[in-house]
């Protein structure tokens, strides 16, 4: 692979294959699609029409829109141009947009696919450039389909150095506010090079991208693997619709967080429940059958490596979707080192664990127990935050990644939670909450589960319910929850086992502002809310709480 940078990778394949399709969208349930050839025009003429703004170079320009084929042409177009792009994430609040767009200080914003441009546009600053894309009813002074009527595609595209700053990618802040991560060009062509070699990413991989292209996860596992490698994207249309298009689809390469493989699971034992299920597995004619039609259903019947990250993933869960042949491959990595990271690879896979280092990163564990880690993929630090940027890293240059784990002889790296997530409850002992909170997540009742137990003796965990769990009876359910929490408190340590279950009374989303947009638990805003009424709900007789 002799490119060096984004650009220039998509630029040969433009060249090299000009009629194989690049990009597929579905619009009112029919697919658009362009190829190489016919995206890079378009890429080109609205490279053109920044170019015409004349900023100087090097200015920032900011992209929010939810993942589309317009979503990597106007990546590629602010690369074209010789600009830094500035993603913001599409569910992002105003007060959100507006501090990452001052602090950024960013020329223009590209506004593609939203679902509420009305109340998210009160956040873009006056001095702002807006450009709207027509396409998605998204009405602006500057319209995306009228810069290609009206620039010529840009003959001369920008020539990008190695550690020329590429891009900021602001972090989607499970504490604090978000930080500007900045990343050169040569972090993401060593990553998505080592990646690809390692992982054995073939040439023209097809994928569906669905999870934010604003993190890095997707950025790189997706967006650039695909264009590193000459593939094809799918999108979906609606949520609605997200199922049926991934059908379609069917992709060599798929990546989920660990919410969306228990909504699959769920999905999958309502048609076929466990019992059943268990039992046409157990007939080897019929297994092979359920395995195929099963993974054909999901849209994973071409897939050639399955990977789960951005958030632990129970065990347990893993297991369950291998019985049925779909093996993933959990991954560890975080938007400071570009994802230059751990994997589980196919023909090495262990539960638990996220997977051996790719070569060239250097690994170790801090005193504390947290991993510090090193590789061509480190970030260059957080923009306009020189201290921010010196406490990032220790005196050897290793990112401090905030995060604990234990590697073992033969480099499998765990992970056991993180530094700040650590809290002490009355008795004055540290608790890792993550764990405990996996073991939990077995419970198929369960959708998201945070141990807490500041200000009380015992810890206590706070669940939100699976649509299973809400289908069941209140009996039912507090007999299900005390039976996982009689089964894990035995492996825990006296100062460690759960004394209630909260059964929560609403959920958290996105939009309460209690996940993140890659579905994390913002433990920190949980905590501010609930705090109050631990020890009411910890003194409460019952072992279970449905909090009414």
């Amino acid at each position: 692979m002799n490119a060096s940078t984004p650009l220039q990778q998509f630029l040969k394949w433009e060249k090299e294959i000009p009629n194989q399709l690049f990009l597929r969208q579905p619009f009112n349930g029919q697919w658009k699609t362009w190829t190489y050839q016919q995206a890079g025009d378009e890429i080109r003429r609205v490279a053109g029409g920044i170019q015409s703004l004349n900023f100087p170079k090097g200015s920032n320009i900011a992209l929010i829109s939810k993942n589309c084929a317009h979503w990597v042409m106007a990546d590629l177009a602010i690369m074209m141009a010789g600009h830094i792009s500035v993603p913001l994430y599409a569910t992002l609040p105003a007060p959100s947009i507006q501090q990452i767009l001052e602090h950024s200080e960013s020329k223009l914003i590209i506004v593609g696919k939203l679902d509420t441009y009305d109340a998210q546009k009160a956040g873009i600053p006056g001095n702002v450039i807006k450009l709207g894309i027509s396409t998605y009813d998204v009405a602006e002074q500057n319209d995306w389909d009228q810069w290609i009527k009206q620039h010529s595609p840009i003959a001369e595209p920008h020539v990008w150095k190695g550690d020329d700053l590429l891009t900021i990618m602001y972090t989607s802040g499970t504490t604090g506010k978000p930080k500007g991560v900045m990343h050169s060009a040569s972090a993401f062509d060593r990553t998505v090079s080592q990646g690809c070699s390692e992982l054995g990413i073939q040439q023209h991989p097809v994928v569906f991208s669905y999870l934010p292209m604003s993190h890095i996860a997707e950025r790189m596992g997706i967006e650039m693997m695909c264009i590193y490698q000459g593939g094809t994207f799918s999108f979906p249309e609606t949520l609605e619709s997200f199922p049926k298009n991934l059908a379609d689809t069917q992709p060599t390469h798929f990546f989920a967080v660990p919410r969306i493989w228990a909504k699959f699971q769920e999905k999958i034992l309502e048609k076929l429940p466990q019992k059943k299920l268990d039992t046409l597995l157990a007939i080897p004619l019929v297994s092979s059958l359920i395995r195929n039609k099963v993974k054909k259903g999901l849209g994973l019947s071409r897939a050639k490596q399955i990977f789960s990250g951005a958030a632990p993933i129970s065990p347990d869960l893993v297991k369950w979707f291998e019985k049925l042949g779909v093996r993933i491959l959990q991954a560890y990595g975080m938007t400071e080192d570009c994802v230059y990271a751990h994997f589980n690879r196919n023909e090495a896979n262990r539960h638990g664990t996220v997977g051996t280092p790719l070569q060239g990163l250097l690994v170790k564990i801090a005193e504390g127990g947290e991993i510090r880690v090193k590789c061509p993929g480190l970030t260059l630090g957080y923009y306009k935050e020189p201290e921010l940027t010196k406490e990032l890293f220790d005196e050897e240059g290793y990112l401090k990644t905030g995060d604990q784990g234990e590697i073992s002889a033969d480099k499998y790296l765990t992970i056991t939670g993180r530094v700040k997530d650590q809290f002490k409850t009355d008795k004055g002992k540290y608790i890792a909450p993550t764990p405990i909170e996996m073991k939990l997540l077995a419970n198929t009742n369960v959708e998201l589960a945070c141990v807490v137990g500041m200000g009380i003796p015992q810890p206590i965990v706070l669940v939100v319910l699976s649509a299973a769990g809400k289908a069941k009876s209140k009996e039912e359910l507090i007999k299900s929850l005390e039976s996982s929490i009689q089964e894990i408190n035995p492996g825990l340590e006296t100062y460690e086992k759960l004394e209630k279950v909260v059964i929560m009374k609403t959920d958290w989303t996105v939009e309460n502002g209690l996940l993140t947009p890659t579905l994390k638990v913002k433990r920190n805003e949980v905590e501010k809310i609930h705090l109050p009424k631990y020890s009411t709900w910890y003194h409460t007789q019952s072992g279970v709480v449905v909090w009414e």
